[in-house]
């Protein structure tokens, strides 16, 4: 897959899946892959999980490319704020072996490993029949493996002919395989990155279906009150009226802009590396007050209760 750099200036990305999640490209891969195409500086920002940015870590990263800790945690919206949508919370910046947040990824990834059996066992009751040996077998690589993958294996099992024919059939929300997923509560999210020394950024907002009556900026309100820092404003399906309303709402609550493409790889193409679907550029200058924000930001022990009490219920 071709990628292209975005003009005017460095720029960056700060949402980025590899292999460890639901993205196609190793962590070493999307290191090269931006370092050619002249980014600046990234965050490997996988679901629910850190080990895609131990890995390039370990692996290490070219000097000419600034590189930020990231993770993108699957989360139950707020009390008052129910959405159709994906609610999801990036963290940046955090100490990835954290005891807190790695007690708190156990428990999502323990949740994810006991809902595969049972999407293939509905599966198997329309007569679609997807072995577990094989799908561990096939993605045994993978830090997690998710839905995505078990599309993949449909597909080359021959039962649908692609991934979005999979999830539009089968595995999207109510349809015949679709079962609900395990969901952090955000105060127990937000405390988890702030204890491991990162800050907490809502993702793509404009992506949240929210019920009548209720809006982005009431959202935001209470997600402060839990210690939310940041709103990501810039993202390949953000329109700029989106863009000019989030930035205002940063402005408003005092919180720090993010911007990336939420790039995955061959999964989903028209998302390309660092410029989304050709139309997005997020620039340097907000990966500076990114660090800058959590060189100024501390973790409060009063939110690190919270996230206890919200996993023992």
């Amino acid at each position: 897959m071709k990628a292209t750099s975005a003009e005017n200036g460095p720029a960056i990305d700060l949402h980025i899946h590899s292999d460890a999640s639901d993205g196609t490209f190793s962590p070493v891969h999307i290191v090269e892959m931006a370092c050619s195409i002249g980014l600046k500086a990234i965050a490997i920002t996988d679901h629910d999980t850190v080990d895609g940015v131990i890995r390039a870590i370990d692996a290490g990263v070219p000097r000419s490319l600034d590189f930020i800790t990231g993770i993108e945690i699957s989360t139950a919206p707020p009390p008052g704020f129910p959405c159709s949508g994906s609610f999801h919370l990036l963290g940046y910046g955090f100490a990835p072996d954290h005891p807190e947040l790695t007690r708190i990824l156990n428990i999502v990834q323990k949740a994810r490993k006991e809902r595969n059996p049972r999407i293939l066992q509905r599966l198997e009751a329309i007569d679609i029949h997807l072995s577990a040996d094989h799908l561990a077998d096939g993605f045994a690589d993978n830090g997690q493996i998710g839905r995505p993958h078990i599309a993949r294996l449909m597909i080359e099992k021959g039962v649908v002919s692609s991934i979005d024919e999979a999830f539009d059939r089968y595995l999207g929300k109510g349809k015949p395989a679709y079962v609900e997923k395990f969901r952090v509560e955000c105060p127990a999210a937000i405390a988890a990155i702030r204890a491991a020394g990162g800050i907490a950024v809502l993702a793509h907002p404009a992506l949240l279906k929210l019920p009548a009556g209720k809006t982005v900026e009431g959202l935001v309100q209470v997600l402060v009150e839990m210690g939310l820092e940041g709103i990501e404003v810039l993202y390949t399906d953000h329109t700029p009226a989106h863009a000019s309303r989030f930035r205002k709402i940063a402005e408003d609550f005092r919180l720090t802009m993010t911007g990336g493409s939420d790039f995955h790889g061959e999964i989903n193409p028209d998302v390309q590396l660092g410029i989304g679907k050709g139309n997005l550029r997020v620039p340097y200058e907000l990966f500076t007050k990114l660090n800058q924000k959590i060189a100024d930001s501390n973790g409060d022990p009063r939110l690190r209760e919270k996230a206890q009490l919200s996993l023992q219920q």
